[in-house]
């Protein structure tokens, strides 16, 4: 599936934040304006302790700080390949409190310049700017929360895998074409490895001219993070129980490649209907 849009893209505010999902960590980088700001924090510290500067003065530094903070994790990330994968849920926590706390301050600079609009030291039309901004830092919460939501969409059906291997699963001999169970799987014999996946991929794009959906490839930060290793194994968000699910599944069954079937949810948790193609994945063994 595809998060973007031209209208999103044209905004480089914007790009930034679409591509800060890609950050395998999530501390904001010590960039310049994040040392500037720290410095004249630690400098202001100082000077209120000694009574050279005001409560109000160290505030200033300190919300300075964090927009530096704020600013520097959402510009750190523009060239990155990476994907959501590489995040884990409470990352992607960080990144959309970081995004609404910058719409906070834009709202609040337009409250502070509206009152000297208001006051007439400030021409009606300076505000459009300002409006502008607004605009751009909605529309990065919202590409935030979206891709929040497929992260979401995501630990749903790691869990749905988690349920399926802690669950008896008879084999069905022959799947795509009988009726699908909440979770069904085909105890395949065939190896599942890279050659496999690309004959897939190139087969779903001349069947159906659109990429394959794959919502997981092997080993992500959010399986590790819930303890479990998907090495050699992939996701794919297709339904079952619709066209491209069933033939997705009659592949799998021509060449006796193991998978799982999910086509509804895991109770308490979001819908995840998905594919999961290759042997469950294992748990991961804590060493120390």
């Amino acid at each position: 599936m595809s998060y973007y849009n031209q209208d999103i893209m044209r905004f480089p505010r914007l790009t930034s934040a679409i591509a800060l999902f890609a950050a395998v960590s999530m501390a904001a980088p010590e960039t310049a304006a994040v040392r500037s700001a720290r410095e004249t924090l630690d400098q202001t510290r100082k000077l209120a302790a000694a009574g050279a500067a005001s409560r109000k003065q160290l505030e200033a530094a300190e919300r300075a700080l964090e927009q530096a903070k704020d600013d520097a994790l959402l510009a750190s990330t523009i060239d990155a390949q990476l994907s959501v994968e590489d995040l884990t849920e409470e990352q992607s926590g960080e990144i959309i409190a970081a995004a609404k706390r910058g719409l906070a301050r834009e709202l609040a600079r337009l409250e502070a310049h509206a009152k000297l609009v208001g006051e007439g030291v400030a021409p009606r039309t300076s505000l459009q700017s300002f409006e502008l901004d607004i605009e751009r830092a909605r529309r990065i919460v919202d590409v935030a929360e979206e891709r929040a939501k497929s992260l979401q969409e995501i630990a749903s059906m790691i869990r749905a895998e988690e349920e399926a291997a802690d669950t008896p699963t008879p084999d069905v001999p022959s799947i795509a074409d009988g009726p699908i169970q909440r979770i069904t799987r085909y105890k395949g014999t065939m190896k599942f490895d890279n050659e496999e996946l690309r004959a897939i991929v190139l087969e779903f794009e001349k069947k159906f001219d659109r990429k394959l959906p794959v919502s997981a490839r092997g080993a992500t930060a959010l399986h590790r993070s819930m303890g479990f290793d998907h090495t050699g194994r992939v996701d794919v968000a297709v339904n079952p129980d619709q066209v491209e699910g069933r033939w997705l599944m009659r592949y799998l069954e021509k060449k006796d490649i193991p998978f799982f079937a999910f086509r509804t949810y895991v109770k308490g948790q979001a819908t995840a209907p998905h594919i999961h193609i290759g042997p469950p994945s294992t748990r991961i063994r804590a060493t120390d």
